[in-house]
């Protein structure tokens, strides 16, 4: 019997590819999405933090000096006004009870900046001007400075009695002794002034003051957002400019306005922007060279392989009757031949793979009845002892390629086969994926000793082998390559890993049980 090398399908225009997956479009959403607290939120909020602790410190300040003005205005007129009067009181010993109260009504009316409440101290004698029990506001800090020899102008408090401000004024009387001397009386007058007015305009500045600081952080924020927009204008063009880069859009390039530090990022960009352009320009160039390599050498090699393939057939029947070293040299070359025959053909479509002109056509098969005519056709099953072993639910229907479908059954079983050990294990099951989407899972499972750790992340790559010493085994290294992208054109999935306990290898498929025609 003759054998024909592999055709494979005419090229076909590449299919639709299929919507953008779920967490690409979420995340594309987020990045859409203003965060709460972003770049904008944290320059106003700056702005407005310096506009108020400005505000504050200077309200702080001007009430402060305010309130000292007021205060001392009113301390100062009160402390003056009270000595004089005491000054000019003549005292004249015996004291007299009567003639005390007389004289501190007259001080009390002459009170600046308004009536004070007046009263003496002479020993255990005490004469008030008036009914209002002030003399509770003097301290005795203030009655023995009032009284020491070392002030005979005498000194002042102010003090807070239940809540409210009060100036208390201590002066000693004394008589003169010749023109330049006194001497002490041990009588000494009191003045109390309540500073409720100033108080309350210490307090109506207060109120100035917060009803000032509201106005202006409203005012403030007119600038904030200018100048928080006039920051972000830029960094929305980089953003756009790097999304339009993510996208494909190499040639995007940024306005460069001014010379700060943001028109210095966007020539930075710029010239980035422009060395990635030339880069991947020159690395598509490059692929698109060796892809077009592959598929003109693989085109050139089909016909000479055809026939190289005949005259091996006719003499792989002849060679019974060759001598032994000539046959087995006929055998040999018939082997290999077979060998490139199948590179050539993995090479074609590998390369219709990444000119994306390999589509799909589905049709609703019995997923059951498709694997076994795989693995019957390649006659893996019913020998002795059983090379491979299947689970194979019936009923299952899924829309397939069944074509594409067959490649990767048979590459997952042979690579299983070659590189694992018999028996291998087909097994076929229904499950729903996270966002609700019925999968069909198609499992293979060897008996030998599993993939290395460091070769698990290498397994589909295209021309890898694990045992780097296997230089002439029976595999191109693209089987696995090849079933990888037979899986992703169905929009679907396939990982290898080792089983738990350790006794051979699993490759899982997992592929939507209703493909889309052309999903990619």
């Amino acid at each position: 019997m003759i054998r024909r090398p592999r055709t494979a399908p005419a090229p076909q225009p590449p299919g639709p590819r299929s919507p953008q997956p779920d967490a690409e479009a979420a995340l594309a959403r987020s990045r859409r999405r203003i965060a709460p607290f972003g770049l904008r939120t944290r320059l106003v909020l700056a702005f407005l933090l310096v506009a108020a602790v400005s505000a504050g410190t200077t309200a702080t300040l001007t009430y402060r000096e305010a309130r000292n003005s007021v205060l001392s205005a009113a301390q100062d007129t009160a402390v003056a006004s009270f000595r004089d009067q005491v000054e000019q009181l003549a005292v004249q010993l015996p004291l007299t009870r009567q003639k005390l109260e007389d004289d501190l009504r007259r001080i009390a009316r002459k009170g600046k900046p308004r009536a004070w409440v007046v009263f003496a101290e002479y020993g255990t004698l005490r004469v008030s001007s008036g009914t209002s029990p002030t003399s509770t506001v003097v301290t005795d800090r203030l009655r023995r400075a009032a009284s020491s020899p070392d002030r005979p102008r005498g000194t002042f408090e102010r003090v807070v009695k239940d809540g409210l401000p009060y100036l208390t004024i201590g002066v000693p009387t004394v008589f003169k002794v010749g023109p330049d001397g006194v001497l002490p009386t041990r009588l000494v007058l009191y003045a109390v002034l309540p500073m409720a007015e100033e108080q309350a305009q210490t307090e109506a500045l207060v109120s100035a003051a917060r009803a000032g600081a509201m106005p202006g952080l409203a005012i403030a924020l007119v600038p904030a957002l200018l100048a928080a927009r006039s920051v972000l204008r830029p960094v929305r063009g980089l953003r756009r400019a790097a999304r339009s880069m993510g996208s494909g859009r190499l040639d995007t390039r940024i306005p460069v306005r001014g010379s700060d530090e943001l028109a210095d990022l966007a020539r930075t960009f710029n010239e980035s922007a422009g060395q990635l352009e030339r880069s991947v320009t020159e690395l598509r160039r490059a692929e698109e060279r060796a892809r077009r390599f592959a598929s003109d050498v693989s085109h050139e090699l089909r016909t000479p392989l055809a026939g190289m393939l005949a005259v091996t057939e006719v003499l792989d029947e002849d060679a019974a009757r060759l001598p032994p070293d000539t046959a087995r040299a006929v055998r040999l070359i018939s082997a290999e031949t077979g060998k490139l025959a199948v590179l050539v053909e993995d090479l074609m479509e590998m390369s219709r793979f990444d000119a994306r002109a390999a589509a799909l056509h589905t049709d609703e098969v019995d997923v059951a009845e498709t694997i076994r005519r795989t693995l019957d056709g390649r006659h893996w099953t019913g020998g002795h002892p059983e090379q491979v072993r299947t689970d194979l639910p019936e009923g299952v229907r899924a829309r397939l390629d069944p074509r594409r479908f067959d490649v990767v059954v048979a590459n997952l079983v042979g690579n299983a086969l070659r590189h694992g050990a018999a028996p291998v294990t087909v097994r076929v099951r229904t499950t729903t994926a996270p966002d609700g989407t019925p999968l069909l899972v198609t499992e293979v499972t060897d008996s030998g000793p599993g993939i290395r750790p460091e070769a698990l992340p290498h397994v589909f790559d295209r021309f890898y082998k694990a045992d780097a010493a296997r230089v002439r085994s029976t595999g191109s290294g693209l089987g696995l390559a090849i079933t990888q992208e037979n899986v992703l054109l169905h929009g679907g999935t396939v990982r290898a890993a080792n089983r738990p306990d350790g006794a051979g290898a699993v490759f899982t498929v997992e592929l939507p049980l209703h493909t889309a025609p052309g999903a990619r």
